[in-house]
């Protein structure tokens, strides 16, 4: 009964809060745009908006390692594993400009859909061969831009913490573009919010890592499947 109470309150505050930070959203993309056409300022007021979903949940002790390692105005292919839709809420804790890779339905989801429409992040209809090569050249666009793209090369959550096989796109556009990747890990998310799971699971320690920096000069003699490996 406590774990619902908690789930429905927590629920309630992301929608009312959602109204409010998409009008916020909605009223910094038309006066910046002009002058910030990546949308950075944007994308920050969104890592603040997901940031809270995190902050408002003390049994949530999220811990972020390595945040200094992340250059800035460096167009990184950033790369996690993916266990939880907790995951996107954590990994804004990086507070640190990238546009998402994500796939389509969510794009569809009332107010959280429309702010990912505004941030001009990335959408793919998995299992459709021209969504994919349209995905491809909106990552190539941005990072042409300057932008990071952050993807989670397994495609999907993994239930039980092991890595599924890499997609190649991530890997494809750090190879063609000569960009560096950065690795990235987030630990504990499936056990506060297993995949297929809406409700609360009590308290869970969350780490994430971000590594070093893999270099273009590191792979530049990889082939891009031994980059993925």
């Amino acid at each position: 009964m406590k774990g619902k109470i908690i789930t429905s309150l927590f629920f309630i505050f992301v929608g009312v809060t959602s109204i409010f930070f998409f009008v916020a959203a909605l009223l910094i993309r038309v006066f910046t745009y002009p002058f910030d056409k990546r949308l950075r300022l944007l994308h920050q007021l969104t890592c603040f908006w997901g940031s809270l979903y995190t902050y408002v949940m003390p049994p949530w002790k999220i811990k972020v390692e390595g945040r200094n390692k992340i250059r800035n105005n460096v167009p990184y292919v950033f790369v996690s594993n993916h266990q939880s839709q907790l995951d996107i809420l954590v990994a804004f804790r990086l507070y640190k400009h990238f546009k998402w890779v994500s796939k389509a339905e969510i794009f569809n989801v009332p107010i959280i859909g429309w702010n990912m429409f505004l941030n001009r992040y990335v959408r793919l209809f998995r299992g459709v061969k021209e969504s994919a090569a349209q995905m491809m050249q909106d990552c190539e666009m941005h990072l042409k831009e300057g932008s990071p793209v952050f993807i989670f090369p397994e495609g999907t959550r993994s239930p039980d913490g092991h890595l599924k096989e890499f997609k190649l796109g991530a890997f494809i556009l750090a190879k063609k573009l000569n960009v560096p990747i950065m690795p990235v890990i987030i630990e504990g998310t499936r056990f506060a919010l297993p995949k297929y799971s809406i409700d609360y699971h009590g308290q869970h320690k969350i780490t994430m890592r971000v590594l070093d920096e893999i270099t273009p000069d590191t792979f530049k003699d990889m082939t891009v499947e031994q980059l993925a490996q």
